[in-house]
């Protein structure tokens, strides 16, 4: 069986690898989707379909060999995905919203072992004969959450052909070992030596944003927990008519808010702030599933800023030069060895932050009457919610018929979410003061 180097974001979840069950290659480490079926599902057809998946995606059937060095992955034969139906009867239809957000949740605190090929599960969950929540769990070490959009749509081909009894009308896609490949090739000094020079010019002695934790890390495995909100659609449009005013992306505007609020919370004006990027900028690779994302540092100086303006035109201008720049995390932290210092801190936790708008939809037609669409508004938090390497994760789900979706996920062992909720009401008061009184002043206000 072939030996498949890692890609350079598996390198870089194995800088958080301890060797067992937790972290990047424990069980609680992965994607998960849902979306409302409406219509009857056939089980013994979606089953099929689903293993007609694993077949077309080698990178859920794929193994990471973590016990060699240099680690490696491998690929496996196809075999049929878990299927889980539970019964979600409820006595009448206008509790269903909530329980469809409950059973998320059930799902997303559940497992998917890495000894357990293929790394990809299913749950369905049925109200009656014609209206079910279909989540599916993937693995993040070969996986992101465009990858998840893909699994549904090739899903609802497969499925739709089945039923059908024809083949899906579906082109062979590129395979992640094959991105993997290219991405070697393209890594050769000559090719990256300017971008490298770049990021040690830039990131030179800093060190990531932490803030302080309620609690000091102990011996106490890490539980992630999730704080979900909502940014109103008013704001959130807002937001947009005001980005393409000062000719700045929704990123900018969100990330300028955070770090004013990091800003007005400790004082820092040297804030490099990490951010997730899709790592997806080659066409070719669209098709692919697999773990794609880039972990990108933003050094913004605040220094001299007199308004909230300044702070984004601040922000707007670190983004550009870093995303005009961008390698795999794995060559610019080659560049600055004391960037990732203060993940080995014991009462501070460094806090990433993720931007999504979706790049295309996840709603369609599964054959016959069974249509599916996808659940994006929840609103529900989470105790116990699936994992993240180290630190806090900021996501915002930029939606403009619902408004910004968001989540949180912390260690429940090192914050309260009364911190964390906290942090997201001064989050959403900065955005608002940005997009509707850019010009006052960037310390004044708490």
């Amino acid at each position: 069986m072939d030996r498949i180097p890692l890609s350079f974001t598996q390198e870089f979840l194995c800088s958080f690898d301890r060797g067992d069950d937790t972290g990047p290659f424990g069980p609680s480490y992965h994607n998960t989707r849902g979306w409302r079926l409406h219509g009857e599902v056939d089980l013994e057809v979606l089953q099929e379909a689903l293993t007609d998946v694993v077949a077309r995606h080698e990178a859920v059937r794929t193994s990471i060999v973590r016990t060699a060095e240099p680690r490696y992955q491998e690929v496996r034969p196809p075999s049929p995905p878990r299927l889980t139906v539970r019964d979600l009867s409820e006595p009448g239809p206008g509790s269903r919203d909530g329980r469809v957000e409950q059973f998320l949740n059930e799902v997303e605190a559940g497992t998917v072992p890495l000894r357990h090929l293929p790394l990809l599960r299913a749950e369905l969950g049925r109200f009656d004969e014609q209206d079910a929540v279909l989540v599916l769990l993937a693995h993040h070490c070969v996986s992101d959450g465009w990858s998840m959009r893909l699994l549904m749509r090739d899903l609802a081909a497969c499925y739709a052909a089945r039923k059908e009894g024809r083949a899906p009308d579906l082109a062979e896609p590129l395979q992640y070992r094959e991105y993997t490949a290219w991405q070697r090739a393209e890594a050769t000094p000559d090719a990256v030596l300017r971008q490298r020079t770049f990021w040690r010019d830039n990131l030179a002695g800093a060190q990531l944003f932490a803030s302080p934790m309620d609690r000091p890390r102990s011996a106490q495995p890490m539980v992630t927990s999730t704080h979900r909100f909502a940014i109103d659609a008013e704001l959130t449009g807002a937001t947009l008519k005001f980005a393409a005013r000062q000719r700045s992306s929704t990123f900018m505007v969100l990330l300028a808010a955070y770090q004013v609020l990091l800003h007005r919370a400790t004082g820092a004006e040297d804030l490099v702030v990490p951010t997730i990027t899709a790592g997806r900028g080659q066409v070719q690779f669209d098709e692919t599933v697999g773990p794609f994302f880039n972990f990108l540092p933003l050094r913004t100086s605040l220094a001299g800023c007199g308004t909230v303006r300044d702070a984004l035109l601040r922000t707007r201008s670190a983004c550009l030069q870093a995303q005009s720049h961008e390698i795999p995390f794995a060559h610019i932290l080659a560049e600055a060895p004391g960037l990732m210092d203060p993940f080995a801190a014991n009462d501070r936790a460094v806090s990433a932050i993720q931007v999504f708008q979706h790049p295309f939809g996840a709603d369609g037609d599964m054959g016959g009457d069974l249509k599916y669409a996808e659940i994006r508004r929840r609103l529900r938090s989470a105790p116990v919610s699936a994992g993240i390497p180290d630190g806090v994760l900021w996501t915002l789900d930029v939606d403009p018929p619902y408004g910004i979706l968001g989540n949180v996920k912390f260690n429940r062992n090192e914050f309260d979410e009364s911190t964390v909720a906290g942090l997201v009401d001064g989050f959403v008061r900065v955005l608002r003061e940005i997009v509707s009184s850019p010009d006052s002043p960037l310390r004044d206000r708490a």
